[in-house]
């Protein structure tokens, strides 16, 4: 099989439980597959260049479109837990067997859900610019994103992404340049069903927590790699420690001048301790 990169790789698709997903396979095509999961707004086309094709050199990677998103039929669920079911789903429909998962953001509550009940499909996670059910200020989503957009219009992720300082910002302008390396076959971005249905999904995650979460961290007995940047304005920072207190087998990664788009701002550092964290055999 040919071995794409993050520009080169098709877009292809699969039925599962009556929907249609987009999704691309990039890098290796032998070894335990890391299936990535998106942030709020986000399509497969949003992710960094230098993450997927970091990873890709020693994993395979599967980027793709939950329910609703961009190429993706069907509806965007209006909960993490009916986001988490679709994943499943599609992982059943590719027949990856067991895989690894890197969630950021809204990808990361779907990765815990997914984690805590399909725990025969997960073998290790990452968790970048997340935090639990009910953790702190993950209600306020909303407002912050009203925030971002107030405060930089043409790119509200410099605001949202990234410290105000001028090296995380010049990271931040690097990162938006990067998304432009793959210059065909893009999906449309996401509707504005879909991202309200997702901004529920949030706000409901960030409220109280319900009686499933507080079994659900102690459950997941998977070794998980939780990361974050120093100052989080969206996942509010805290919310790592919370994850890396009550996971049972955590370690916790933070980066200086850096905020919920850390993994962009050091992907080369990023990808080096993503991959050794997954090299292990549990």
């Amino acid at each position: 099989m040919t071995r794409h990169t993050h520009e080169t790789a098709p877009t292809q698709f699969v039925e599962a439980s009556g929907i249609r997903f987009a999704y691309r396979r990039v890098g290796l095509t032998r070894g335990v597959p890391l299936v990535f999961l998106q942030h709020l707004t986000g399509t497969m086309d949003s992710w960094d260049p230098l993450v997927v094709d970091g990873f890709a050199e020693k994993r395979p990677v599967v980027v793709f479109d939950n329910a609703g998103v961009s190429r993706t039929d069907g509806e965007t669920p209006t909960t993490v837990a009916a986001m988490a079911e679709h994943v499943a789903a599609f992982i059943q429909a590719l027949q990856l067997g067991k895989v690894d998962l890197l969630g950021f953001s809204l990808g990361g509550f779907v990765a815990q859900v997914l984690a805590g009940r399909h725990p025969g499909i997960v073998r290790r996670l990452i968790l970048a610019g997340t935090g639990p059910e009910g953790g702190q200020g993950i209600a306020r989503i909303g407002a912050v994103v009203a925030e971002g957009i107030r405060q930089s219009p043409a790119q509200p992720r410099l605001h949202l992404f990234f410290e105000q300082s001028e090296s995380s910002q010049r990271a931040g302008r690097d990162f938006i340049e990067r998304l432009a390396q793959r210059s065909v076959d893009s999906g449309p971005d996401i509707s504005d069903a879909s991202l309200s249905a997702q901004l529920e999904a949030i706000t409901a995650w960030g409220a109280s927590p319900s009686a499933e979460a507080t079994l659900r961290l102690q459950s997941i007995t998977q070794p998980v790699l939780v990361v974050n940047g120093k100052t989080d304005l969206m996942v509010p920072t805290p919310n790592s420690y919370a994850l890396f207190e009550q996971l049972p087998d955590a370690r916790l990664i933070l980066w200086p001048d850096s905020g919920h788009g850390a993994l962009f701002q050091y992907a080369d550092q990023f990808v080096s301790d993503g991959l050794q964290f997954l090299q292990g055999d549990r």
